[in-house]
Order: structure tokens, then C-alpha cells, then sequence
């Protein structure tokens, strides 16, 4: 629950940020001058980008929140079996060991959605986060198509 209520305070913090920024450009447009128009237009990409960046990242997260509550409705979210260290932080053989597990899980099914969906949390725990998003976007894609017929 924290995190989404970080995610919606980052958020909320991001538009008001693209709106004071586009608010800039169009008062750098309308002083009429060429420098001033270039400026004004080059400013006003920005919050452009911002947005997008932001719609795209909540659709990411709405969609592998949506595979997480399918799963669990399944019985099929991964347990958390990792060791830890003292200070709370996931032991790294540990992780590595799981990794492995999930990885030859995914690649003995490799069109499954939910072993994915498990490969993408593997590569979180081992804090490889790029990787995590790649396989949680496969998991996605996966999800929305439908399954191919045997034979």
C-alpha cells in the first residue's frame, strides 16, 4: 500500500511540475520574439515527454498489478522463500538460487504468462531491475495473446 500511495504522491507531484513548466513556454511564446518562440516550443516538449513517460509507466504498473491479483487468485504467486541477511536485505545466493529455479521454469514454458511473471519478481530479488521490467513486459504481452493451439 505504501507504494502506491508514493507512486500517486510522485505523480501528482509530476503533473503540477509539467503544468508550471508548460505554463513557462507558452509566456515564452507568447513574448512573440524568435529567440523567446524557440525557447517557449523546445520547453513545452518537455512536459510532452514527462506525460507520456507517466502514462506509460502507470499502464506498466496497472497491468502487471492486474497479472499479480490473477495470479494470486490462482494460488500461484511465488512465496517468499529467500534468506536474509540480518539487516533485512534479500541474502544474494539465495536469490541467485531462485533465479535459477524460475529461469529454467520459464524456459520449459515459454509462452506461459505466469512464469513470467515469477522470472520478473527472480530478477528483482537478485536487483536486476531492467531485466525484471523486460520480463514483466513479456508476462503482459503474453497475457493479452491467446494461447497457440497443440499439434
Amino acid at each position: 500500500m505504501r507504494a502506491k500511495i508514493t507512486y500517486a504522491v510522485t505523480a501528482a507531484v509530476l503533473l503540477v511540475y509539467f503544468v508550471l513548466v508548460g505554463s513557462r513556454g507558452v509566456l515564452l511564446i507568447e513574448a512573440g520574439t524568435p529567440v523567446t518562440v524557440v525557447f517557449g516550443a523546445a520547453v513545452l516538449i518537455l512536459p510532452v515527454i514527462g506525460l507520456w513517460f507517466l502514462w506509460k509507466n502507470t499502464q506498466f504498473v496497472r497491468k502487471a498489478n492486474q497479472l499479480a491479483a490473477e495470479l494470486d487468485a490462482e494460488g500461484g504467486l511465488p512465496v517468499d522463500e529467500l534468506r536474509r541477511t540480518p539487516g533485512g536485505r534479500i541474502d544474494r545466493d539465495s536469490a541467485d538460487e531462485v533465479f535459477a529455479r524460475r529461469k529454467a521454469e520459464t524456459e520449459d514454458a515459454p509462452d506461459d504468462w505466469r512464469s513470467w511473471f515469477r522470472l520478473a519478481i527472480a530478477y528483482r530479488d537478485a536487483r536486476d531491475t531492467p531485466r525484471a521490467r523486460k520480463a514483466m513486459q513479456r508476462a503482459i504481452v503474453l497475457h493479452g495473446t491467446p494461447p497457440r493451439p497443440e499439434g
